[in-house]
């Protein structure tokens, strides 16, 4: 069985930062591409990052370019995402989610992740 185990949020001012991880099981974490996902009230679940089998590629959505770094440690089998200089339109439930591709290229889609986490809440008061 799969499992992905998200760290908890938090509370951050605006400007500040934040590192979230990701825990998987059940599956060969160092084969698979890893995506962090967001969705906030209202909205549809939008992409923030993603990072390839062997952590040597990532993408980004553009308005995250320069404060926010995914990052895997294929030992721990554990993905992470650190927010800098953050936003109050940063606030959003966070999800890790996990794909079978092992390359960004094509960049996957949300339909192309199988396997999510619960979603953590990180909240950016201004």
């Amino acid at each position: 069985q799969v499992q992905l185990v998200e760290s908890e949020g938090g509370l951050v001012q605006a400007g500040g930062s934040l590192t979230l991880s990701c825990v998987v099981s059940g599956r060969t974490f160092s084969n698979y591409v890893m995506g962090w996902f967001r969705q906030a009230p209202g909205k549809e679940r939008e992409f923030v990052a993603a990072i390839n089998a062997n952590g040597g590629s990532t993408r980004y959505v553009d308005s995250v370019k320069g404060r926010f770094t995914i990052s895997r440690d294929n030992a721990k089998n554990t993905v992470y995402l650190q927010m800098n200089s953050l936003k109050p339109e940063d606030t959003a439930v966070y999800y890790c989610a996990s794909s079978p591709r092992r390359s960004l290229v094509p960049l996957p889609l949300i339909r192309d992740y199988d396997y999510w986490g619960q979603g953590t809440q990180v909240t950016v008061s201004s």
